[in-house]
């Protein structure tokens, strides 16, 4: 094989979701992955740390556009609205990866280790939306609420989204930012009361 490959990462990611689908997380070593997609161990480590990392490695880009959109939010809104408009952007940086998210969603839910992962993930994304209203001047109690209520939503509507049945694009679908926008709605609905 040569040094350079092309599209290496997409194509251990691709190889691994297929492996842990057809065998289980736990069966798959980092050698199958590798040999699946055409590549050395070698390479699936100059991308990857471990195997699980392959499932998580658009954390930190999803993060940052979170961050960045809450920066960039006009300042008479509120920490929700900034909240929201953040889980808009991420709709729409997932909604072309819906079929992807789908499967993902099918591995982490089959293994315990993975979803100590998704969770520590998603802890992640809240501690940094809470910095990033902070930044914005929002008291800490109301950054950490603002920030954890968000990712609670964003949790329920992602978990809903990819877990649609059929194919991604089908007519009569939502899309992400529909289900967001129904669990502020059901939030809201859940909290007029008190």
């Amino acid at each position: 094989m040569g040094r350079w490959e092309p599209n290496a990462r997409g194509r251990l990611e691709r190889a691994a979701l297929e492996l842990y689908l057809e065998r289980g997380f736990e069966r798959t070593s980092v050698a199958e992955i590798a040999e699946r997609a055409g590549l050395t161990e070698r390479t699936f480590f100059r991308h990857y740390t471990d195997k699980r990392e392959v499932l998580f490695a658009g954390s930190m880009a999803l993060q940052e556009l979170l961050v960045d959109t809450v920066a960039r939010v006009p300042e008479p809104a509120t920490p929700m609205d900034a909240v929201t408009a953040a889980l808009g952007a991420a709709a729409a940086m997932l909604q072309e990866r819906q079929e992807h998210a789908r499967r993902r969603q099918a591995v982490i839910a089959a293994n315990a280790e993975l979803q100590e992962r998704e969770l520590i993930k998603l802890a992640s994304l809240s501690a940094a939306l809470a910095d990033a209203l902070r930044q914005r001047g929002v008291d800490d109690a109301s950054a950490s609420l603002a920030a954890e209520a968000g990712i609670a939503v964003f949790k329920i509507a992602f978990r809903r989204w990819a877990g649609q049945a059929g194919q991604a694009g089908q007519a009569g679908q939502k899309d992400l930012s529909q289900f967001i926008g129904e669990s502020f709605a059901g939030l809201k609905a859940v909290t007029a009361g008190t």
